[in-house]
């Protein structure tokens, strides 16, 4: 494929054993002690399983669509987070966060994303960022966390993840989880 391809796959083995670690996702700063009570899924994907090329910086990079079921009635806003724990970095990479969804939102998808406010990801940008773990660095995992809100998240656009997370602490009525993998070698 080519020298760059060759050390950046180099490169991935010597950092494979390198991860920020899943203690640090988000659901575990907000719902703990908390089970997993909203039903979050993809049509795009299993749980488990690889996310579609068209999620990754091998295809569009677009996200996947989600649905989810089983929100509390009483929910005042919902706030969505992708977090890849398995990055070589000291926290997991932020690959989208969503929030300023009503309680009642059903879906979210490419085209719907833009109805609500998006934070600052990873990379400083208020949008998502595709699938692309370091080439030959192994599985990575990407935790699509959905979490059902007590109150508004009346943050302006382009707020980062630790606002977020702030600001929604122990206001969490409701979580959901589904995790895709992705891997290039």
């Amino acid at each position: 494929m080519g020298i760059a391809h060759d050390v950046a796959v180099a490169a991935g083995h010597v950092l494979s054993g390198v991860h920020a670690g899943s203690e640090k996702l988000a659901l575990h700063k907000l719902a703990e002690g908390l089970p997993p009570a909203i039903e979050l899924s993809s049509i795009a994907f299993v749980s488990g399983a690889a996310l579609p090329i068209s999620c990754s910086v091998d295809g569009v990079g677009a996200p996947p669509p989600l649905r989810w079921q089983g929100v509390p009635e009483s929910t005042k806003s919902l706030v969505l987070l992708c977090e890849d724990p398995d990055a070589p970095a000291l926290e997991p990479f932020l690959h989208w966060l969503v929030y300023g969804m009503p309680g009642a939102t059903q879906e979210l998808d490419a085209h719907s994303q833009h109805s609500y406010r998006l934070g600052e990801n990873s990379k400083s940008e208020p949008a998502f960022t595709p699938a692309a773990p370091p080439p030959g660095h192994g599985v990575h995992h990407y935790h699509f966390q959905l979490f059902a809100l007590d109150q508004a998240v009346s943050l302006p656009a382009g707020a980062t993840r630790k606002d977020v997370v702030d600001l929604v602490k122990g206001h969490v009525l409701a979580w959901g989880e589904l995790v895709g993998t992705y891997q290039r070698d």
